[in-house]
């Protein structure tokens, strides 16, 4: 197999990943009952205008609600208003659309469904303040948060206990109504609570803990932020709080469903397939040099005859920004650092993108690397160590035209790695 092959490969295998996510397949098995009174849709994350397109399509009865998701990633819906908002900084487009949506929970009476529509993203989406703080405050602590290299669940934390519709306060105005939440993971262990910060679930995190997150990565932490978090009566609601009895959750779609769908694409291919989880976490760059540590040796350890083998792994990954002028997200960085540790290798080559078509704040999935990538991008005039070493992943795979281009897939099931053997 040639590598223009392995190539090819990949990007197909890329793409049955994200089939296995969509939406119009795997929210409708998940949907309620309709109620006596009125169904309300509030949708939020990368995903949020497909899964709203799904209910419409599969829900006779009347309904009416808003989708809230990031700019590009709208889908017409006729019965669900589908608003687009900034990620991963919020903007005051996210903050009106949250601030309506939990004044039309407060609407809802016993009688009556709060369809919760759960994504990746959602937590920038819905950037409403909690009361006494502003958004420029929310999106400073952002900024902060998305180049201090903090996992997913931490971050989520902070943002949880200075919102006013995450942390399960989105149940609680819409309570007594039933709620019914259907989500799509994008985050390591699939918790329910730390999807798009968990509007509809309960909170286990303290206000303690979203202060101590902020300190020791060294975030400027406004007096107001810190008078809020030092007050107990700000407290996010907890599993034994009422609101939550007329409350349910149900996973439509997760990482691990992804990954198990390319793993199997690859044995029916014919590879020896090694599937690494769906639960990887880390700095990008450390993971991308473990991963072509395994990658060398796996290749070492091939007997003439032996299936390609191909290497699965999903999870999230983090970058710790060092120089605020570098270009690429988190799968392009994992990817350069796996290239540079690979050197060259004749028979390997590697694919990172994450599954909802954006990685970071750039128009790519991810990229491709192969087994000429390496010498092309320095024959381009760059060297890939110093690119890497200022986050410039973006503009190394850029110059050698590697970059994945898919769009919005209009969902979000998180990053995607494979690499090919042989």
């Amino acid at each position: 197999m040639t590598y223009i092959d392995r190539r090819a490969q990949l990007l197909e295998l890329f793409q049955l990943g994200i089939a296995a996510a969509d939406p119009a397949q795997c929210v409708p098995k998940h949907l309620p009952e309709q109620p006596k009174g009125r169904t309300l849709v509030i949708a939020a994350g990368k995903a949020a205008a497909s899964m709203a397109r799904a209910v419409e399509d599969h829900w006779d009865g009347p309904i009416s609600g808003v989708a809230v998701t990031r700019y590009g990633h709208g889908v017409e819906c006729n019965r669900i208003e589908v608003i687009e908002a900034a990620h991963p900084v919020p903007d005051d487009r996210g903050e009106i659309a949250a601030r309506r949506l939990v004044d039309e929970a407060h609407a809802l009476g016993p009688d009556d469904l709060a369809l919760c529509l759960i994504s990746g993203g959602g937590s920038a989406l819905l950037g409403l303040p909690a009361p006494g703080l502003t958004l420029d405050q929310k999106k400073a602590i952002n900024r902060a948060l998305l180049a201090s290299g903090a996992p997913i669940g931490e971050m989520n934390t902070v943002r949880k206990h200075l919102s006013a519709i995450k942390g399960g306060r989105l149940a609680q105005a819409a309570w007594p109504a039933r709620v019914h939440a259907i989500g799509i993971s994008d985050v390591p262990g699939d918790d329910p609570s730390v999807i798009a910060s968990g509007p509809t679930v309960p909170d286990v995190t303290t206000q303690a803990q979203a202060l101590e997150i902020l300190e020791r990565y060294k975030i400027d932490i406004p007096d107001a932020v810190r008078a809020h978090l030092g007050d107990p009566g700000n407290e996010t609601p907890k599993p034994d709080d009422p609101v939550f009895s007329t409350s349910s959750f149900h996973m439509a779609a997760k990482p691990a469903d992804m990954v198990e769908a390319v793993a199997l694409a690859g044995i029916e291919r014919g590879y020896r397939v090694i599937s690494m989880g769906a639960d990887i976490e880390g700095e990008a760059r450390e993971v991308g040099f473990a991963h072509a540590r395994l990658a060398l040796e796996t290749a070492a350890a091939r007997l003439p005859g032996d299936p390609p083998t191909l290497i699965v792994s999903g999870g999230e990954t983090t970058v710790t920004v060092t120089h605020g002028d570098g270009r690429g997200g988190r799968n392009c960085e994992y990817l350069l650092a796996l290239t540079i540790g690979l050197d060259g290798h004749a028979d390997i080559c590697a694919l990172a993108c994450d599954t909802d078509g954006i990685d970071g704040s750039e128009d790519n999935a991810g990229a491709l690397a192969d087994p000429e990538t390496l010498s092309r991008i320095r024959a381009a005039g760059l060297d890939p160590e110093a690119e890497l070493s200022r986050n410039n992943s973006w503009t190394a795979f850029r110059a050698v035209d590697d970059l994945v281009i898919t769009g919005p897939t209009r969902t979000n099931v998180n990053d995607l790695r494979l690499i090919l053997i042989g």
